[in-house]
């Protein structure tokens, strides 16, 4: 369990997080989202006890990180996986941090299996290691410790295709498990299918809190018809707004009462769909649309 209670970090002027309040449960993933400088980073840096904040708490396992006995063997934390020791190998970073945790020596060659860093991978100075490397030796380190709590930041950054595939199972298989799992994007495609509850920030503030589901039933409705500009006037005239006009139409209407209004209207439907994740997409980028620096993407 994390929880997060009117969290803000001010650096003079500047407030980077601006009273912040989520909780992270047992069971699940939650993915905390947000374009680059919306304060993500920031606040996972508080919940871990390295940048104090400047009001509000954060608690994970009920008290602060830094109060925990061997934090290692209760929360893993990956918050910048290039943040290593270049002139030491994969496997003396993991035997390093089993010795500190007082965990036995089998436990490093179990770690390197699960992420799939070989032995002569495992034997090459970290200077030598792409990101996507470095992102597995932190995963492997986060898991080192059997914790009941993960916190990642950006942990697909660098992975390709099959290594985002595989940190998703991973994930999906340690909630499912009971453990809790806070992980860090800007991307939201990264970690749609995993996650089953998002927390979206933007300027420091949490914009949007709610689970998966309820997020992208509020993304809307997805249609397409013979007549779309007469359906979209009807759908408006029935107190609905709609978008996009031209192609589909995307609605806030729920599929049902689109299907209802296109029936009253004789106006056969081509295409009929909850707006899924690109309504959801479309939903994170308005909501962040003050954050982005592109000005139409995070």
């Amino acid at each position: 369990m994390i929880t997060v209670e009117h969290l803000t970090r001010r650096y003079g002027s500047y407030v980077a997080v601006d009273d912040v309040s989520f909780e992270v449960r047992p069971g699940s993933v939650t993915g905390f989202l947000g374009p680059n400088g919306a304060g993500k980073s920031t606040c996972m840096r508080m919940i871990c006890g390295l940048t104090p904040p400047s009001g509000g708490v954060a608690r994970v396992l009920g008290g602060s990180y830094t109060d925990l006995p061997n934090p290692g063997r209760q929360v893993g934390v990956l918050l910048d996986a290039a943040a290593q020791h270049n002139g030491r190998t994969g496997r003396e970073i993991l035997s390093l941090g089993a010795i500190l945790m007082g965990l036995p020596k089998s436990r490093v060659d179990e770690m390197l299996h699960l992420v799939g860093l070989n032995g002569d991978e495992s034997k090459r100075r970290l200077r030598d290691y792409s990101l996507g490397m470095r992102q597995r030796l932190g995963i492997a380190h986060a898991l080192l410790g059997d914790p009941k709590v993960l916190i990642l930041d950006e942990p697909a950054n660098g992975l390709d295709p099959a290594g985002i595939r595989w940190m998703r199972t991973l994930l999906r298989g340690f909630a499912d498990e009971g453990g809790t799992v806070l992980l860090s994007s800007h991307l939201l495609h990264e970690i749609e299918v995993v996650a089953d509850h998002f927390i979206v920030i933007g300027r420091g503030k949490i914009v949007a809190n709610g689970p998966k589901s309820q997020l992208m039933a509020a993304a809307g409705t997805s249609v397409r018809s013979t007549d779309d500009m007469r359906l979209a006037g009807a759908l408006q005239g029935a107190g609905f707004a709609v978008d996009g006009v031209g192609g589909a139409i995307r609605t806030d209407a729920e599929p049902a009462q689109v299907g209802r209004i296109a029936l009253d209207q004789q106006i056969a439907l081509i295409e009929l769909k909850a707006a899924g994740s690109a309504g959801l997409e479309e939903m994170f980028l308005q909501l962040t649309a003050a954050d982005a620096r592109e000005g139409v993407a995070a």
